[in-house]
């Protein structure tokens, strides 16, 4: 049986941004964590750049979320006709 891809991909932390490692506060890990139903979550409103999302390591890649800080810190760096 072959093995999946990602099961000798480092241990990716849901909890952490992919990118900075400070919390990331991500409702939908929370609801697994605690059981226990969460408010949507914070990054289903934020607008992500592309540019930023290419920065995420390839492991981390749909297994963790990018924290609200580093969100915003990319898009206060675009033009304001960039943003959606």
């Amino acid at each position: 049986m072959p093995t999946p891809p990602h099961a000798n991909a480092p241990a990716v932390n849901a909890t952490r941004c992919p990118l900075c490692g400070q919390g990331n506060g991500c409702a939908e890990e929370a609801a697994r964590a605690t059981g226990q139903p969460q408010p949507p979550c914070w990054c289903m409103t934020a607008a992500f750049p592309p540019t930023l999302r290419a920065e995420v390591p390839q492991a981390a890649r749909g297994r963790a979320c990018i924290c609200a800080a580093c969100a915003a810190a990319a898009s206060s760096t675009l033009p304001a006709h960039a943003l959606p």
